[in-house]
């Protein structure tokens, strides 16, 4: 460099003494007075020529001693850092601006000597060399800066402090063993609260620093450093984003591996992807996207493109799961993640519209929709297999006891649990045509008109209850006693009615549906005493042929006979067993009462096992589901 800067001054100095000879040549010349008038003007022109020449090379070289001045001021403010293991944006605003200023001197260095022409060793070729060695320092320098600043200044985005309704959860065993009623979650905080989550963003960096770092951008772009300035954001911003999917518990899973994962380990992974969606989607990317504009919004699309390139792998990776869980199988225990997920992308719907909605960013927005309509088609799917699995339920022995089966509060469970999603389902639904069974007419006050009655999913859901009856009368079947088939359709059909009349079901069945549906159940519990009672009173009824002692023996063994075995049966509604045991008293007690005081002037009294009162306490025993021992008898 020292050589370089001696050729230039003594390239200087030589011109300048050329120069000095020629004007002093002009002037001898410029004596003689028998000069022509044109000759003495060419002489006077060139004099004048020489002398801007001497005003250009003495500004020249002045202003080359200024430029490299303001290049060793800047130069020097921007090694002071290098040797500083300090951070300049922690050293205080004085010392951030003064070595911006340093570099907008660089910049404007490199800009001024551009405009100059260059020779290969000459001084403006050797101060521009200089300028770009410094000017590439001090951008290394301000990546570091700028990864620093983003890393320092994040702010945590806390989930648990992001409140969405929660997801429906419901067990199921493929074999339809027992769903009791009480793990079904209420599903009624989750209408009332309703799907619409608040749309809101926050700040993913302190606001305070970002004025630094449009600092930082405004002078690295100045100086044509966009793209490193652009890769270190990227860089950053996705580490955030990968570990803000980490801390939301979101495991980096392939296909395969979701494919290959038991069903309460890939039930649990649902959840967490349908709240970690709705957060990333609703909160976080909307809350980078502003963050992206606040600090490139001045740069043209650059904005868009740093925020695609920062969300594009992350959202494509939640899709991709979302796909592996849309492949199936599609038992019905998946149905109601399926709609979580269906209902989760519906709602976020316009989110990705305005996060993607560049022509540049279709690619997303069409793995988005796809993805959506997958997920529908495979709920759709899952909720026919549903059906099929209520006619498939086969039973080879009678349930024990005549009690309410398990397939009944499955299904009965399921179908109240649906109710949650009853405008997702009625659009999936609209365009599958199904026979309603149980059709919902008209009556006389209109009462029975509702929207969610002839809904697409009402039509369904009393076809799936259509269904199970004819699947619990084949089961009623299976009774070697017919009373107790008919103790068995008793209770699963009051079962169903309940289930339907206290509970949101109701709309989607109609009161005419529940009026038939009460009757059928009083109808088999009046079949029950007909079978079973109709015959032991009629034991006591004088034929002319048989003995008073002998009918108190029959009907006596008959009533032991029915105790015994009818204790072990089961009416597990409360207010149904009362209602039964009172009905079959005023069928038997009467008669039994009527019986004593005809034949009580015959000596009845010595054949008589058990009093009116005896016999009336011995038929609240009757449905409790545990054997009981024969009372003593009053007389025998």
């Amino acid at each position: 460099m020292p050589g370089c800067q001696s050729m230039t001054t003594t390239t200087c100095e030589g011109e300048q003494h050329i120069i000095a000879a020629a004007q002093h040549i002009l002037k001898l010349l410029g004596e003689n007075k028998n000069l022509t008038g044109d000759f003495r003007r060419a002489l006077t022109e060139l004099d004048s020529h020489l002398s801007a020449m001497t005003i250009i090379n003495e500004s020249k070289r002045w202003r080359f001693s200024e430029i490299e001045e303001q290049l060793k001021c800047a130069e020097r403010e921007v090694m002071r850092w290098e040797s500083n293991p300090s951070l300049i944006w922690d050293s205080g605003p004085t010392e951030a601006s003064e070595y911006i200023q340093a570099v907008n001197e660089i910049h404007t260095v490199m800009e001024t000597l551009g405009g100059l022409p260059m020779n290969d060793h000459g001084r403006p070729k050797e101060l521009a060399f200089r300028a770009q060695c410094v000017q590439q320092i001090a951008m290394s320098r301000l990546e570091e800066e700028l990864y620093h600043i983003l890393v320092q200044h994040k702010q945590s985005l806390e989930p648990k402090n992001i409140y969405f309704p929660p997801s429906v959860d419901f067990l199921y065993d493929e074999s339809f063993v027992s769903v009791e009623d009480e793990i079904v979650e209420d599903t009624s905080e989750r209408d009332n609260n309703g799907r619409e989550s608040t749309e809101y963003t926050v700040d993913l960096i302190d606001p305070l620093v970002i004025p630094d770092i449009k600092s930082i951008a405004s002078v690295m772009f100045a100086s044509g450093y966009d793209r490193e300035f652009c890769e270190a954001f990227i860089g950053n911003r996705k580490e955030a984003l990968d570990e803000h999917l980490s801390n939301l518990e979101i495991q980096k899973l392939s296909i395969d591996d979701v494919l290959k994962l038991e069903w309460d380990t890939l039930s649990c992974e649902i959840k967490k992807w349908v709240r970690a969606v709705k957060i990333i989607i609703r909160v976080y990317l909307a809350s980078e996207k502003r963050f992206c504009n606040q600090i490139l919004g001045d740069f043209g699309s650059l904005d868009s493109y740093c925020f695609v390139e920062i969300s594009r792998v992350s959202v494509l990776y939640l899709l991709s799961f979302g796909e592996a869980i849309a492949m199936g199988p599609y038992n019905p225990e998946k149905l109601f993640r399926f709609l979580d997920m269906y209902e989760v992308l519906a709602d976020l719907h316009l989110d990705m519209e305005g996060l993607f909605s560049e022509a540049a960013n279709s690619f997303v927005k069409s793995e988005f929709h796809d993805l959506l309509r997958r997920l529908g088609e495979s709920a759709s799917t899952t909720f026919f297999k549903f059906g099929n699995a209520i006619a498939l339920d086969a039973s080879i022995h009678p349930f024990p006891r005549g009690e309410i089966h398990p397939l009944t509060r499955y299904v009965m469970n399921y179908i109240k649990t649906l109710t949650a999603y009853c405008d997702t389902l009625n659009l999936l639904l609209k365009d599958r045509d199904v026979d309603d069974p149980n059709p919902v007419l008209e009556t006389d006050n209109g009462q029975d008109i509702c929207t969610s009655t002839f809904s697409p999913m009402g039509c369904h859901l009393r076809s799936f209850t259509s269904t199970l009856e004819s699947n619990l009368i084949c089961k009623s079947k299976l009774y070697k006693d017919g009373s107790l088939g008919h103790i068995f359709l008793m209770n699963n059909i009051h079962y169903m009615v309940q289930k339907v009349k206290g509970s949101e079901l109701r709309l989607f069945f109609g009161d005419e549906w529940i009026r038939k549906h009460n009757w059928k159940f009083q109808q088999h519990a009046t079949s029950y005493e007909r079978a079973t009672w109709s015959v032991v009173v009629s034991l006591l009824r004088d034929d002319g042929r048989t003995s008073l002692k002998e009918r108190c023996r029959r009907f006596s063994n008959a009533f032991d006979d029915v105790y015994k075995i009818q204790t072990q049966w089961r009416v597990p509604d409360l207010h149904l067993r009362d209602d039964l045991q009172i009905s079959t008293s005023q069928k038997v007690i009467p008669a039994y009462r009527v019986f004593l005081g005809m034949n009580d002037k015959n000596g009845s009294d010595k054949y008589i096992k058990y009093t009116s009162d005896d016999m009336e306490k011995m038929l609240l025993d009757l449905f409790v589901g545990s054997p009981r021992s024969l009372r003593n008898s009053h007389r025998w």
